[in-house]
C-alpha cells in the first residue's frame, strides 16, 4: 500500500460528501477519490435490479484505476442492496452505508422514530432488519422522498431549497400514524445531511436528525490505522456522465481535479 493510495468514496450523486466532510476532519491528509454516478442518478428511484447490476460493475471500473486502500459506497441505496455483491466482486475492503437506526433508537424518548430515505432504501428487508435489532421497543416510521435529494443537490449548486417543500417531505413522516410523536429522525440517505439545518428549521421544536457519516468516517479510521499518508494529494471528483450540469456544480466544491469515468 502506497501513502498515495486514496480513499474512494461512491455515491449516485454528491450526497456522499455528507460522510467526506467527517472523514476530513478525521483524516486531513487523506487523499479523496470522489466519484458520482451522475449517468445514473437518482438511485432512489431505480429498481433493485439495477441498482445490484450496475453498482458493483462501476466500481470494479473506478477500483481498476484509482487503485484505492477502501472504497466508501456513501449511498444508502446502494448499499442495502449491492454491498454484498461488491465486497464479493472487490479484492479491497469496502464500508458500507446503512440507516443510522440504533443511534436514533438511543436517543429517543418518545419511542417513535422517523426514517427519512429514497423510496428503494427504506422498502428493503435491510431496514426491517436493523428496526428489529436496534428499535424493537419503538415505532419507526419511514417516507421515501426523491424530492430531497434533487433539493440537496440543487443546493449545492447554488439554489436553496423552499421551506414549503421541505416541509411537504416530512410531513411525510409527520402526518402518519403515531407521526405526532417523532422526536428522533433519521437521515436515511446521504444527501439529505446537507439539508440538514433547512429540515431542523421545518420541523417540529425538539426534533432531532441524526445520520451515519460520524461513524462511518470513524470506521474509515479504524481500517486504516497505521498506514501512512502524503504530504499533499490532489482530491479528484469523477463523474459517470459530465456535461454542463456536473461542471457547474463541481465549481464550487473545491475538488482539485475533475474527470469522466
Amino acid at each position: 500500500m502506497t501513502d498515495t493510495a486514496p480513499i474512494l468514496f461512491f455515491d449516485s450523486g454528491v450526497g456522499g460528501l455528507s460522510v467526506v466532510a467527517p472523514t476530513r476532519v478525521l483524516l486531513p491528509r487523506a487523499p479523496i477519490v470522489y466519484a458520482a454516478d451522475s449517468a445514473g442518478f437518482p438511485y432512489g428511484t431505480r429498481s433493485e435490479a439495477e441498482i445490484a447490476a450496475r453498482v458493483p460493475a462501476l466500481l470494479g471500473r473506478l477500483v481498476e484505476r484509482y487503485r484505492p486502500r477502501l472504497v466508501v459506497i456513501a449511498c444508502n441505496t446502494a448499499s442495502t442492496i449491492a454491498l454484498a455483491a461488491v465486497r464479493a466482486a472487490l479484492d479491497v475492503a469496502v464500508v458500507g452505508t446503512v440507516p443510522a437506526i440504533k443511534p436514533a433508537a438511543a436517543m429517543s424518548r418518545s419511542r417513535v422514530i422517523g426514517v427519512l430515505g429514497t423510496a428503494a432504501t427504506v422498502r428493503q428487508p435491510y431496514v426491517d432488519d436493523l428496526a428489529a435489532r436496534f428499535a424493537s421497543d419503538c415505532t419507526v416510521l419511514r417516507y421515501g422522498s426523491a424530492a430531497l435529494v434533487e433539493m440537496a443537490e440543487a443546493k449545492l449548486a447554488g439554489t436553496p431549497p423552499d421551506p414549503a417543500a421541505l416541509a411537504r417531505e416530512l410531513d411525510g413522516l409527520f402526518a402518519q400514524p403515531r407521526g405526532a410523536g417523532i422526536d428522533v429522525i433519521v437521515n436515511a440517505c446521504t444527501h439529505f445531511p446537507l439539508l440538514e439545518a433547512e429540515l431542523a428549521a421545518v420541523a417540529p421544536a425538539g426534533v432531532r436528525f441524526v445520520d451515519g457519516g460520524p461513524g462511518i468516517a470513524r470506521r474509515i479510521v479504524h481500517l486504516t490505522d497505521g498506514q501512512a499518508w502524503p504530504a499533499h494529494a490532489d482530491d479528484v471528483l469523477v463523474f459517470t456522465r459530465l456535461g454542463e450540469v456536473e461542471r457547474r456544480l463541481a465549481a464550487g466544491l473545491g475538488f482539485a481535479r475533475v474527470e469522466a469515468l
